[in-house]
């Protein structure tokens, strides 16, 4: 019996723990269920020692299909007020650079960090590269791991609620585009796999994520093809994002983990607030909602962000954007910033 349990692809008990978590996060009203649920669920799950995992070839259909939705929501009237778009991204580049520099002055103050490692710790995406950086800059490696752990999955929690309380209003809607044909979606999928095929091999972050956002945007915004996703695979999609997230707590140092869920904490909330204060700018300067430029400015998670803003209907498009400007940001400054550490 204890044989074939063994047997058992960790995959399997991880989706079950994941949709069970979907299932009472919506049953008891909680913002994005069919992300945070299972984020909960699978992490609570991995902590507790059940082996968890979503295999990388899952992953790479999950960020197809969440891409391919967004790049769906790509309309000329979404064409038209991405005119504003400058005047938001100006902001988000202060808010990043504000994060940058002020949450790792909070982690050095109240948790003792070094120089690099609060700098590391705190850092608002990018985590592959921050993690490559904290090898190079000999910093704190598990404590940098950790804490960026805990980030991530603070932000899958936190940021619902804080939308839900700013008010979800949001433009997009996919229930009047109707459902894309099986010929359509499998066109829009393949060819998004080929481009982000392309985009990993230039070492673009996210490639197939941005890959399937931009050829569903153009095929979409040309009339090549019409409709979204199933909504049984989008849902099914969100759910595994949410297990990803909660599979990514296996094999930390429990020892080392209350520290760094306190310091996590800190770099969350701080991270949301001087977001918060950006998107609030931006939004009296562009006129769009600030809920949805609150997702759009949330402080990491690319993946995680984008699916949110898919099943709030909060600017997908938009949020997206952001969100991948972000990154291009980062991937300047974080040298930058790195090589300050170093010489400092």
């Amino acid at each position: 019996m204890t044989a074939s349990k063994s047997k058992l692809p960790p995959v399997i008990p991880t989706v079950v723990i994941a949709a069970a978590g979907a299932a009472i996060f919506h049953f008891i009203g909680f913002p994005a269920a069919a992300v945070t649920g299972p984020a909960t669920a699978v992490a609570a799950a991995t902590l507790l020692g059940v082996r968890t995992a979503i295999p990388p070839r899952l992953c790479d259909v999950i960020f197809l299909v969440i891409g391919a939705q967004i790049g769906s929501t790509v309309t000329p009237d979404v064409i038209a007020a991405a005119l504003t778009w400058p005047v938001s991204l100006l902001i988000l580049t202060l808010t990043l650079i504000a994060i940058m520099v002020l949450v790792p002055i909070s982690l050095r103050l109240l948790f003792g960090h070094t120089r690099v490692t609060a700098f590391l710790s705190a850092a608002p995406g990018h985590l592959t590269f921050v993690l490559g950086l904290a090898a190079d800059l000999k910093a704190e490696l598990p404590q940098v791991v950790l804490i960026q752990t805990v980030r991530v999955f603070l932000l899958t929690l936190i940021v619902p609620v804080l939308i839900s309380f700013w008010g979800v209003s949001g433009t997009a809607t996919f229930a009047g585009q109707g459902t894309s044909s099986t010929y359509d979606l499998l066109l829009v999928l393949v060819l998004a796999l080929l481009a982000g095929l392309g985009l990993k091999r230039m070492s673009i972050p996210a490639p197939l994520l941005i890959g399937a956002m931009a050829v569903s945007a153009l095929s979409h915004g040309s009339g090549v093809v019409a409709g979204v996703a199933p909504s049984w695979l989008t849902m099914a999609a969100f759910i595994c994002m949410g297990a990803l997230i909660g599979t990514r707590f296996g094999g930390v140092d429990k020892s080392l983990l209350r520290s760094a869920f306190f310091a996590g904490l800190l770099s969350t909330v701080a991270g949301c607030i001087i977001a918060a204060a950006g998107a609030y700018l931006a939004a009296l300067l562009i006129g769009m909602p600030p809920a949805a430029l609150f997702l759009a400015f949330a402080p990491g998670g690319v993946e995680v962000m984008a699916a949110l803003a898919i099943e709030t209907g909060l600017e997908p498009a938009l949020v997206a954007a952001h969100h991948v400007f972000r990154l291009v940001v980062l991937g300047a400054l974080l040298p930058l910033f790195a090589i300050r550490y170093r010489n400092g």
